[in-house]
């Protein structure tokens, strides 16, 4: 993905200011900073959420394998592609099961021999298989706020998408099973792009190859994560952000 000169106001105020980034195949690209600092607005661009907010003005262009995404006409087979894992998890009123081939069976795939795979492999992807296997017929809402969490990512990978964002995913999700994410996330970038919004730091070290620190819609400085902590950096305000001096 290349962004270019992002700018995105609600009404008057900016949320974000000419930010331009790429991200790379394949890679975990955090985005770290402490709260209104812009984070999910941008994320809300990528994948075209920005249209379910008619007081979200965004400008400067965003390319996702070289299109254009404001110039798409089928924004659901963009967010197909894009998928999004928000802060706290929603089980839809509906079975463990139905959670996950919902999608699948909106594209059109109804043999259920063929979604019974792809239940299973999306809810073992997401460390959520072995817990939940022989209850499937369960209401998902009736999960753990962990387990949801996890189901909220099975329900995002069932529609293969290239990249998965996820927008502080464990601020409701107890450090055993954010651990487990974790390792989840590790096996996924082999197949896919990553962009995790965090507001932990060090969730950002264990996990990005690269990270952009944002502050008051400002994209500070984007680069190597270990070198963000370990003093390589360009601005103060970022060793200050890492090192907990605000934020």
């Amino acid at each position: 993905m290349e962004v270019r000169d992002l700018t995105i106001r609600y009404g008057t105020q900016a949320a974000l200011s000419n930010i331009s980034l790429d991200i790379r195949e394949h890679e975990i690209f955090g985005i770290i900073g402490p709260a209104n600092a812009g984070k999910t607005s941008f994320l809300k661009t990528l994948n075209r959420m920005d249209t379910f907010n008619s007081n979200m003005q965004v400008d400067g262009k965003i390319l996702f394998n070289g299109l254009d995404v404001s110039r798409l006409k089928n924004v659901y087979a963009l967010r197909s592609r894009i998928g999004v894992v928000f802060p706290l998890p929603v089980g839809l009123p509906m079975t463990i099961y139905d959670n996950v081939a919902l999608a699948p069976r909106l594209s059109g795939k109804k043999n259920k021999a063929d979604l019974d795979i792809i239940v299973e492999r999306c809810l073992t992807r997401a460390a959520l298989w072995d817990e939940v296997k022989d209850r499937l017929d369960s209401l998902g809402s009736l999960l753990s706020g962990g387990q949801q969490q996890r189901l909220t990512i099975a329900r995002a990978l069932s529609q293969q998408p290239e990249v998965l964002m996820l927008d502080e995913f464990s601020i409701a999700v107890d450090p055993v099973t954010t651990m487990r994410i974790e390792d989840v996330l590790k096996e996924l970038k082999q197949e896919m792009t990553i962009i995790l919004v965090t507001n932990l730091v060090q969730q950002a070290r264990r996990l990005a190859s690269r990270t952009a620190f944002f502050l008051n819609g400002e994209c500070v400085e984007i680069g190597e994560t270990e070198d963000l902590f370990t003093g390589e950096v360009k601005d103060s305000r970022t060793r200050d952000y890492v090192e907990g001096r605000f934020g």
